[in-house]
């Protein structure tokens, strides 16, 4: 078992930065990859963002040059930068640990992007 815990969200105006935090517990050794999903109102989840056991990172298209994930294995936190926030980038942030076969899910936070 994976236990996921997020913190940081919030409400910001467009052109600001948030930072998410994910810290994880228990079976962290069996984790593949950790990342970022968000979903908005109406809308299906989607990716925002992974980082692998390696280091290999991966972005959604619409977040690239503007969010970047990182991670400090010696806190079992995953972290999601968020800079040049935009309105459509509301949504509710999902923490995932991918600890194969199983995938693992945080409570989500909030972030609002709006003047």
């Amino acid at each position: 078992q994976v236990q996921l815990v997020e913190s940081g969200g919030g409400l910001v105006q467009p052109g600001g930065s948030l930072r998410l935090s994910c810290a994880a517990s228990g079976s962290i050794f069996s984790i593949y990859a950790m990342g970022w999903y968000r979903q908005a109102p109406g809308k299906q989840r989607e990716l925002v963002a992974t980082i692998t056991s390696g280091g290999t990172t991966n972005y959604a298209d619409s977040v690239k040059g503007r969010f970047t994930i990182s991670r400090d294995n010696a806190k079992n936190t995953v972290y999601l930068k968020m800079n040049s926030l935009k309105p459509e980038d509301t949504a509710v942030y999902y923490c995932n640990a991918d600890a194969r076969p199983t995938n693992y899910w945080g409570q989500g936070t909030q972030v609002t992007v709006s003047s």
